[in-house]
């Protein structure tokens, strides 16, 4: 064991993911300065990555705990009670972090501290075509307005969990993440609500691997659409015009379509639109495949989250089902 308490935390929760953890903790060990603590929650998994933190806890300080199946955000939240440092640092299983991750953020808020920061997230070289095609439909102006870490952005910066990290004291101050969907933008809204600085930190970048495939890719961003509704919902005035775009997306496009039976000039906006995509996924790449690729992937991106959005928005708000929402959520919420 270490001798002082580590400056970070790292909190990962993991269900049934023990090749993505080890690709992460293989990331962490060849980090260029070790002064973190890893806390895996395993939340009710079957197949678990227990031998995985055995193997690795010789290189890096490793907390392994296994609890019953309540959640992501509970799984958070247990670790940070659980967890020694200053500092808690959230991502994904799915992400694998570069050798001057933990660097350049003691970095960063040694030259800008803060309480809260967020980071960009990018695809790695070894992953696949469509992976690399999906990072770009999440990440680009023209399909996301940049408000995952982008240098020009349509919204203000909100942390999310596959690259977030707070202070114990925002912790003691606000609580943990409430077990719903988008937790990590709701969290991110009540640190800011309890006035708390928040940083978006550039170089503080992780790969992220996101869904390996369309289909998968479709029913996340589905519920990316919906959960924003529910967000609204909690905090009202705070959907943007960002937001919406997905939903203008799935109205117009389907009205260009059915127009086209009638006249095909009624395709050229959306034809633009395509070209334009692919053009910026082919500078951003450097790839035609997946320049290629990235077309269906923003088009899933889109219309998963508009389809998501409009069958939240009709249910929850025109037809009322909304109601007590913050109730509901506060019953399941787990520190």
């Amino acid at each position: 064991m270490p001798d002082k308490s580590p400056a970070f935390s790292i909190i990962v929760p993991v269900y049934n993911r023990p090749q993505e953890v080890e690709e992460l903790v293989n990331s962490l060990a060849d980090q260029t300065l070790k002064d973190f603590e890893l806390v895996i929650v395993e939340d009710g998994s079957t197949i678990t990555c227990r031998d995985t933190c055995q193997k690795f806890s010789d290189l890096i300080n490793i907390k392994y705990y296994h609890k019953s199946n309540e959640g992501r955000s509970i799984a958070r939240n247990y670790g940070m009670d659980r967890a020694d440092g200053d500092f808690f640092i959230f991502v994904d299983s799915d992400c694998i972090l570069p050798s001057d991750y933990i660097e350049n953020l003691q970095k960063c808020l040694a030259e800008n501290p803060t309480d809260c920061f967020g980071g960009p997230d990018t695809a790695h070289e070894s992953f696949s075509d469509v992976q690399k095609a999906i990072n770009f439909s999440m990440t680009s102006f023209f399909t996301t307005g940049g408000i995952r870490g982008g240098k020009k952005s349509m919204e203000k910066f909100t942390p999310r969990t596959f690259n977030m990290g707070f202070s114990r004291k925002v912790y003691d101050t606000v609580g943990g993440f409430r077990e719903m969907f988008s937790e990590d933008i709701d969290m991110s809204t009540r640190i800011k609500n309890a006035g708390f600085k928040v940083v978006l930190y550039p170089e503080v970048k992780v790969f992220h691997k996101r869904r390996v495939n369309f289909s998968k890719f479709w029913r996340q961003v589905h519920v990316f659409g919906m959960s924003r509704i529910t967000l609204q919902l909690l905090y009202p005035g705070s959907m943007k015009l960002v937001h919406w775009l997905p939903a203008l997306f799935v109205i117009i496009g389907l009205g260009l379509v059915i127009a086209s039976f009638f006249n095909y000039w009624f395709l050229i906006p959306l034809l633009v639109y395509f070209v334009v995509l692919l053009i910026s996924a082919l500078y951003t790449t450097r790839n035609p495949k997946i320049a290629l690729l990235a077309i269906p992937a923003s088009i899933i991106q889109l219309g998963g989250y508009g389809t998501g959005f409009i069958q939240a928005y009709v249910w929850k708000i025109l037809l009322g089902h909304g109601r007590d929402l913050n109730d509901e959520i506060e019953r399941r919420k787990g520190k």
